[in-house]
């Protein structure tokens, strides 16, 4: 199966310098946890302490955001790239 996730530049520190990284599971939650365990450094940006995603992270297979497809249960097949991207948050005061 080959799936490609995107690292964005916050986290590739935590991720050995990847931009990207090859996704092993059938799904977003079997994907990012294989991904956290092999990267540590990554897994509280991606997690919840409860294992819930992280709430300022946004994840996307293709084009669909997770949350409307199921979670960490979304199904990922062969060719589908997932993004990353963590939410940005701020400005003037």
């Amino acid at each position: 199966m080959s799936i490609t996730v995107r690292i964005p530049t916050v986290l590739r520190a935590a991720a050995g310098g990847a931009a990207t990284l090859p996704g092993e599971g059938s799904t977003i939650g079997e994907i990012l946890g294989k991904i956290a365990t092999e990267f540590p450094g990554v897994k509280p940006q991606l997690f919840n302490e409860d294992g819930s995603l992280h709430k300022f992270l946004n994840v996307y297979i293709n084009d669909d955001d997770v949350r409307y497809l199921g979670g960490l249960e979304a199904p990922v097949t062969s060719g589908d790239e997932v993004t990353l991207l963590p939410a940005v948050a701020g400005g003037a005061a």
